[in-house]
């Protein structure tokens, strides 16, 4: 007989899929789609005639929501493509750690002090506001197991 209370489990994931399939020609401009193993936001879309013997095939042309390149894809609009599950959420900047981390609090009080500060124009606004005494809260963008901060405001 097989003793079990030795197991440990140390998931936290709900199992649920990053991505979702939807039809091509069901995608829309500024929706999201996965371009290359990439979240994108779809930001120019075209739809080809059917040719003698095939499909319409629908051009995207997406930008990384994470690293900001341009994508390209071409696919049939009768077939799927994967669709990230993107989720965003607005914390309160608490801190900036000497290794160029955020210290971030949600509304539960909870903090969290695992992303770096984004580089770029947003990460140098969020730098400028805080050593500047702002209290400002920062938007994480979250798809397919990454997430980064994309912007920051003044707090209400």
């Amino acid at each position: 007989m097989a003793d079990y209370q030795d197991e440990e489990v140390h998931s936290t994931e709900s199992g649920a899929s990053e991505t979702f399939p939807q039809q091509c020609s069901a995608l829309r401009k500024n929706g999201h789609v996965v371009i290359k193993g990439h979240a994108c936001k779809i930001v120019e879309m075209s739809t080809s005639k059917t040719g003698k013997h095939g499909h319409a095939k629908v051009h995207l042309v997406g930008i990384d929501i994470f690293s900001g390149k341009k994508l390209e894809d071409i696919c049939p609009s009768t077939h799927n493509m994967n669709v990230p599950h993107v989720k965003r959420t607005e914390l309160q900047l608490v801190d900036v750690t000497k290794d160029g981390y955020l210290s971030l609090m949600d509304d539960d009080g909870g903090t969290r002090d695992d992303l770096k500060v984004p580089e770029g124009d947003v990460g140098k606004d969020i730098m400028t506001r805080f050593e500047n005494g702002e209290t400002i809260n920062v938007t994480i963008q979250k798809a397919m197991g990454a997430e980064c901060a994309i912007s920051c405001k003044m707090s209400k």
